[in-house]
């Protein structure tokens, strides 16, 4: 396993970090069990002799309270001595004839003092003795109060050195922080090895899938982050095979629907200048021919120009309300000729009328490009059946044929830019090849829905939906 010190990788970082916190903890752990623990010692012992006085002041007048004196006294090895302000002994574990507590005299006295001069409840002092060089811990509270005759609760302890304490301590907390920064480091190394591989060999696929390699698939490791990332990444690696599959079709198909109008173009235009030049009657059918094909290529290129402008989202959309149903009759009378000339059969179904709010340019945009699809599709009988439905939240269109129908795995396959269905039985009408995904553009930018319903040897539907 190779170690990355790339100061900026993740390997390194992790590393860095963990090994900075060990380091915290440790530096933490020293002060305070090392430096701090005699303070913190003394501290506590305060806190819990304030507590025990407080015990004791509640069981003040009670029948047991001498018990609970001698109960708590020897329990937590503490000298108790009361007595009241002019000198009379309460209690005290010592003879009743000695007039103060055996060895802490003048604690008693200085600590006498200060609860008085403070004129407060309580007061501690931690008075050090300079012959045994250890520190007593001297408190003093008053468990009753009268004018000349107040009981003072004395309670002393002994603080005894803590150096041993904390020489023991320093030996154990040195093996604690040495297996400490020890595993943090086999830790942090193994967890960032672990992180950063998978995102190692997700940049070598990135850089294969660069290269043109759409097959590549990413591993993802054993983080959710990363297989999320890896499946991401492979998704896109599909989608730009299926990008480049369908620029390549696109070349494929409009050059070759270039180059049967410029042909066409080409040799009409070759035969007015030697054969029909000074024929009106041929030299006028030859140019009707060129001026069709100028026709079909300047509509192939407005459609690619149209769907490049809906797809990079520079085509906006400008909606109003319209007679849907009106619009439609109107664009259907641009098909009369295909009716009249050529035998097919348009039939309209719908209601009297139906409001909607939309791009009314567009919409008839997609009418006009599912009966295109309708009629370049339709069976022998030529028919084509359009039906608006109002439902009570939509406007469903339909457009229907009987051709020879879509095969399930292209049913999904139709809708992208420059696909063609793969059925040879296709009459020879003009068109760019664009028309149903210039349909999904608009009905997307519509916030619509859209599909197809299709069965091979029986026709399709296509239909699309329109919110009220």
């Amino acid at each position: 396993m190779k170690f990355n010190f790339d100061r900026k990788s993740i390997t390194f970082k992790l590393w860095a970090y963990f090994i900075s916190f060990a380091a915290f903890l440790m530096i933490v752990l020293w002060f305070l069990q090392i430096f701090f623990l005699n303070n913190y010692y003394q501290a506590m012992k305060v806190s819990e002799t304030t507590k025990l006085a407080s015990i004791i002041a509640s069981q003040y007048g009670q029948d047991d309270f001498i018990e609970t004196i001698r109960s708590v006294s020897f329990t937590n090895d503490l000298y108790i001595h009361i007595e009241t302000s002019d000198g009379t002994i309460v209690f005290s574990p010592v003879d009743a004839e000695v007039r103060k507590p055996y060895g802490y005299i003048k604690e008693m006295e200085m600590v006498k003092q200060e609860l008085i001069n403070n004129n407060s409840l309580n007061s501690s002092l931690i008075i050090p003795e300079s012959t045994t060089g250890t520190n007593t811990l001297a408190y003093a509270t008053f468990l009753h109060r009268e004018n000349g005759s107040d009981i003072i609760l004395y309670i002393f302890a002994p603080l005894f050195p803590v150096e041993s304490t904390v020489g023991i301590l320093r030996d154990q907390l040195f093996y604690v922080t040495v297996i400490s920064l020890l595993l943090a480091f086999i830790i942090s190394f193994y967890l960032s090895n672990r992180i950063s591989q998978p995102i190692r060999s997700i940049t070598n696929s990135a850089r294969e899938l660069s290269k043109g390699n759409y097959k590549i698939k990413f591993q993802g490791g054993h983080y959710s982050e990363i297989i999320d990332l890896a499946d991401t990444l492979t998704y896109t690696s599909l989608e730009l095979e299926k990008t480049y599959l369908l620029q390549k079709d696109l070349i494929a198909n409009v050059s070759h629907e270039l180059r049967t109008p410029l042909t066409m173009v080409k040799s009409y235009a070759e035969m007015i200048r030697d054969l029909s030049g000074d024929n009106p009657e041929k030299r006028k059918e030859h140019i009707k021919i060129i001026i069709d094909e100028a026709d079909r290529l300047d509509l192939l290129v407005d459609d690619m120009l149209t769907l490049s402008k809906m797809q990079s989202g520079v085509f906006s959309i400008e909606k109003s309300n319209f007679d849907l149903v009106a619009a439609v009759k109107g664009l259907l009378d641009s098909y009369s000729l295909l009716v009249e000339n050529e035998g097919y059969q348009i039939v309209f179904e719908a209601p009297v009328s139906v409001e909607v709010y939309a791009d009314r340019a567009k919409i008839l945009q997609v009418f006009s490009n599912l009966i295109n699809n309708g009629v370049k599709y339709c069976g022998e009988d030529k028919t084509v059946i359009i039906t608006i439905i109002e439902k009570s939240d939509c406007i469903r269109c339909q457009v229907l044929d009987h051709g020879m129908g879509i095969s399930k795995k292209e049913l999904a396959s139709i809708w992208d830019r420059y696909y063609k269905a793969s059925t040879n039985h296709v009459r020879t009408t003009t068109g760019s090849g664009l028309g149903l995904s210039i349909v999904k553009e608009i009905i997307n930018q519509h916030s619509g829905k859209y599909g197809v319903e299709s069965r091979l040897g029986k026709g399709s539907m296509f239909w699309f939906e329109l919110k009220k």
